[in-house]
């Protein structure tokens, strides 16, 4: 089954993308620099990475987060090495790690085995990754409580002002999700393919960016690999490219990110 606001992506379903009608085209040499990623730090907020994986290659820093209720946030973060408890952590890096070799690696795990989490352990996940300053955050988890609606908008907020890419999956089911439907994120949503050069923007909310997601190749616990489906695994191919462009224009906000990565989309408006 496909997941849900993958449908967006269909043929004929997809609208072009945005143009702001430039007087040259934004190309990828221009964006994207060689490609690589290096200098900068990707998080991937989830169960956990392994490091040892041949996909993934190393991390260069790892935080564990789990509930405290004598935290003030409810939680607390401990900043030390550790494994994967599930799986899905791992197969986000290593897509990451194939799109831009040379980033620094984080891992900062707040699901548990069951890949079940509390929205105070996200949300302080987050916050420790704006303060550590990531340059990319890698969110393919979320959560439909309204408790946490404000937080998460507070949070969001201050990473776009501290120059933070976030890069939310949305649900695989039609609900409503935080963050994954602000528009200070980059929501996205699986399509169709395995090149994972690939992408697309709707103008359509609130999947903004559709990248491959369905059927593809991910790495898992144990230095294996599956085939697996899901928003979670077109997200990380959204925040690699978005860790090429960081590397080649360090100074560049999530909201003039968008606009490149809108005039190099699949379905951008192509000069004749």
């Amino acid at each position: 089954m496909r997941p849900a606001w993958s449908d967006s992506f269909l043929p004929g379903r997809l609208q072009p993308a945005p143009t702001l009608h430039l007087p040259t085209d934004i190309t990828r040499e221009w964006a994207f620099g060689n490609g690589r990623g290096s200098g900068v730090k990707v998080a991937v907020i989830d169960s956990g990475i392994d490091g040892d994986h041949p996909d993934v290659g190393g991390v260069a820093g790892a935080a564990i987060v789990e509930p405290d209720p004598d935290a003030p946030s409810g939680a607390r973060v401990t900043e030390e090495a550790h494994g994967d408890l599930y799986g899905h952590g791992t197969a986000c890096a290593g897509i990451i790690r194939r799109m831009a070799p040379d980033v620094q690696l984080y891992s900062v795990r707040v699901l548990s085995e069951k890949l079940t989490g509390r929205g105070s352990v996200f949300a302080r996940g987050l916050d420790w990754c704006i303060a550590n300053g990531m340059h990319v955050v890698n969110l393919s988890l979320s959560t439909s409580s309204d408790e946490y609606f404000g937080l998460f908008h507070e949070l969001c907020d201050q990473a776009v002002f501290a120059r933070v890419m976030l890069v939310s999956a949305l649900a695989n089911e039609r609900k409503a999700t935080y963050p994954s439907e602000f528009s200070s994120v980059f929501s996205v949503a699986a399509m169709d393919g395995a090149d994972l050069e690939r992408f697309c923007c709707n103008p359509v909310p609130p999947a903004e960016w559709g990248a491959p997601g369905i059927d593809v190749r991910v790495a898992w616990l144990a230095g294996a690999s599956i085939t697996a489906t899901g928003n979670s695994f077109a997200a990380p191919v959204i925040a690699g490219h978005l860790a090429r462009l960081v590397a080649q224009h360090p100074a560049i906000t999530p909201y003039q990110a968008k606009t490149v990565l809108a005039a190099l989309a699949d379905n951008a408006p192509r000069r004749p």
